[in-house]
């Protein structure tokens, strides 16, 4: 499996400290829970990344831990929208560049309004995608806000 992926490039050229981990990828079950199981883990290091449409962003990206849930209300008063939901999943690759299961919240197309969940601030790393099904990044919270400049926010219920 190739490892150069955007994110791993521009994490590369920003000097930043990463670690890369590989999974068994399981087509039927692309969550991240499976994911934290495969690398023995517990999912609440994993972070999710979900991709949104807002009335004032066209698009957002939320960044939350596997075992949570979106607050939709929390993530559209974080970002200044009226609301916010969803994009359509046959969207996503047009979208970001990503696959469902391979979603990185580093090195989309273009650069979106990015929030991750504030508990984060909390951990010395988390997990999130590396932009392809079957390989994740290990990273500082901290340093993942500087490559995405993104805020750090309550968005969970």
């Amino acid at each position: 499996m190739s490892k150069k992926t955007n994110a791993v490039r521009i994490l590369e050229s920003q000097n930043i400290a990463f670690e890369l981990r590989e999974y068994e990828v399981d087509e039927n079950d692309l969550s991240a829970e499976h994911v934290a199981e495969s690398l023995g883990i517990s999912a609440e290091k994993i972070y999710k990344t979900l991709i949104l449409k807002g009335q004032k962003d066209p698009f957002l990206v939320a960044v939350i831990p596997g075992d949570a849930q979106l607050d939709f209300k929390k993530l559209a008063k974080a970002s200044g929208n009226k609301n916010c939901e969803m994009l359509p999943l046959k969207d996503l690759l047009a979208t970001t560049g990503y696959i469902r299961g391979g979603c990185s919240p580093i090195g989309m197309k273009k650069a979106f309004p990015t929030y991750i969940e504030e508990i984060a601030t909390l951990e010395n790393e988390i997990i999130i995608s590396a932009g392809k099904r079957g390989l994740q990044i290990i990273l500082n919270p901290k340093d993942l806000q500087i490559v995405t400049e993104a805020s750090f926010a309550d968005l969970c219920s």
